[in-house]
């Protein structure tokens, strides 16, 4: 393997490339034009331009990344998590063009991305799974019938996805036609097909995680298990390894009960097993993840192993670099979120005017953005990772605070002060917490609004650069223009010009009762209602997707619509009037 494409953006891409580097492997990167200046375009050997912004157009363009495959002379994919790395199809034809594909078989993600074979491959593995259906379901009326017998609650999830995609939670029987809806829409938004099935919803339970890696020559390894039970709708928020409340024998039946499922699969290179654990301490098959995940990163720092470079070996043929595994001491991951915590967590994309990682002993952190670079409502909101380990899980919740607190990103909101909030809950410090702990558990209410960003002093640059692109391959030109000073009295330099205030915003149309506004930039996916109706205070009235997350729009107050101004399809930007209801 000369060269590898990343077939990614973001952390995971500047993750792959810099592995990548340290063996002595060409790195190609791959970019949308919203990315034209994005680290991990910066830190590649080369970079190639694959299209517009929207990833349908750029990152999960096949034909466009394998076009750039063959004129780059790349030997090897890497396609990440997300976008295309869990597509059989690309996986096909990324071997039939002789590439080398770094991930498992397109068989095994056949397996593991269909939920109900996955489950029928687990079952046969003897690994139980979690009580529910194990055919697609395609009408509400089945849904309502299972509900009565399993009893509620319930979760209606994508057939053919995962992440908390495609997946609602249904409490009774009311709920079942609204949820059923939203489910099959959003599962075909992100998956491609809308097919849905239906689980027993448990309660409180804890969300554990196995972190195995099969070559070529017929070795598996379980590297051990990640816990990732703080998440908010399904998204995961914090994760850590080991887990607070496994022992070393359910330790032992989880690592045996993922290589099973593994083996059941034909899979090869690195994989993640999910379990979901109830509360009486037995654990129930979820979901395999036939790829990198992104909390991979707990797992090196408690074990020292470079899971990017294994699979890399393991795409090449090689055994294994280890045999066994020793973990030391305790990791935990902040996904540090474009998400504004104050506002449940609504996305936050904008322009990062300051960035400033922490540093010292212990602290690790995976980013794909700067200071200047904009978080687009394109892509994932996932700004970075920061990892902490310690000796022992106190050490590590200890040192997390002091980067936590370190860590300064302005010009959007970021999940950075709700890490701190749940670092200080007793649940968390117990290590007691659950999957509904953040709804159930935790008052957000003391979050504040970040800080409207200033504006910079403009800077007096002799150097400036450009890109531009020949056939496609990105390239940075350098240019050189003085700007002239003139002199103060006595010699002195003059300050850097500040730049003119900008005028006050006018009180806008979100002040007014009744007008229903959208809360961020995004797309309308859904409108419950037509000019004329009436609603009541708190109806959902929009369905509105901005950074791979669909969020309510509600009535302000009860009344009739008496002005619709969006359909459908319509892209909308913050603060925009959506309705008005009198």
């Amino acid at each position: 393997m000369e060269s590898v494409l990343v077939a990614n953006r973001g952390e995971i891409a500047v993750r792959v490339i810099r592995g990548a580097k340290e063996m002595g492997i060409r790195t190609i990167a791959v970019y949308s034009e919203l990315d034209r200046d994005a680290v991990h375009v910066k830190l590649a050997d080369e970079a190639w331009n694959i299209g517009p912004a929207p990833a349908s157009e750029s990152y999960l363009s096949i034909d466009s990344i394998l076009r750039v495959a063959e004129e780059a002379n790349a030997s090897a994919i890497h396609p990440g998590y997300g976008f295309l790395a869990e597509n059989a199809e690309f996986a096909r034809r990324v071997i039939e063009a002789g590439l080398i594909w770094v991930g498992p078989p397109a068989e095994a993600i056949v397996t593991m991305g269909d939920k109900i074979a996955s489950r029928l491959a687990a079952g046969a593995a003897g690994v139980p799974g979690v009580p529910g259906t194990l055919e697609p379901l395609t009408d509400p009326a089945d849904v309502k019938r299972l509900g009565a017998e399993f009893g509620y609650p319930v979760a209606i999830k994508a057939a053919h996805g995962g992440g908390g995609k495609g997946l609602r939670v249904v409490e009774s029987e009311a709920g079942v036609d609204a949820a059923f809806e939203a489910a099959r829409r959003e599962a075909d938004a992100y998956f491609a097909n809308p097919e849905v099935y239906l689980e027993k919803y448990l309660v409180h339970p804890r969300h554990i995680e196995a972190q195995i890696i099969v070559d070529t020559h017929g070795t598996g390894v379980f590297l051990g298990e990640r816990d990732c039970s703080l998440q908010r709708r399904h998204q995961k928020l914090v994760e850590e390894s080991p887990s607070s409340i496994v022992s070393d024998k359910q330790r032992a039946a989880i690592g045996k009960a993922s290589l099973a499922v593994a083996a059941a699969a034909g899979y090869v290179n690195a994989g993640t097993v999910e379990f979901l654990m109830d509360t009486e301490g037995d654990f129930f098959f979820l979901e395999m993840n036939t790829r990198l995940q992104v909390e991979h990163t707990v797992t090196e720092m408690v074990t020292g192993i470079d899971l990017v470079q294994e699979q890399l070996r393991v795409a090449m043929g090689e055994p294994l670099s280890f045999s066994s595994v020793e973990q030391r001491g305790h990791a935990i991951e902040f996904r540090i979120n474009a998400e504004d915590p104050a506002t449940g967590f609504l996305p936050s994309p904008g322009h990062i005017s300051e960035y400033r990682e922490p540093g010292g002993f212990g602290i690790r952190v995976d980013s794909g953005y700067r200071d200047g670079n904009d978080v687009s409502q394109y892509y994932d909101n996932l700004v970075s990772k920061l990892v902490v380990w310690g000796r022992d899980r106190n050490e590590a919740i200890a040192r997390s605070k002091r980067a936590l607190a370190e860590y300064h990103i302005a010009g959007i909101a970021t999940t950075i002060p709700f890490h701190l909030l749940a670092l200080e809950h007793p649940d968390f410090v117990a290590g007691t917490h659950h999957t509904r702990s953040v709804e159930d558990d935790m008052d957000l209410s003391k979050i504040t609004h970040p800080a409207a960003p200033q504006e910079p002093e403009d800077e007096e640059l002799a150097e400036k650069s450009m890109t531009v692109e020949v056939g496609g391959r990105r390239f940075t030109v350098k240019l050189w223009t003085p700007e002239v000073v003139a002199p103060a009295p006595a010699g002195r330099r003059m300050p850097p010009r500040r730049r003119p205030p900008k005028l006050a915003k006018s009180e806008s149309a979100t002040e007014g009762e009744g007008v229903v506004t959208a809360p961020m930039q995004g797309t309308i996916v859904k409108v419950h209602h037509k000019a004329g109706e009436v609603v009541e205070a708190g109806d959902s009235m929009f369905i509105l997707e901005a950074m791979k997350m669909e969020n309510e729009v509600k009535a302000p107050v009860s009344g009739a619509i008496v002005d619709l101004r969006v359909q459908a399809g319509d892209k909308v930007v913050g603060g925009q009037v959506l309705a008005i209801v009198r």
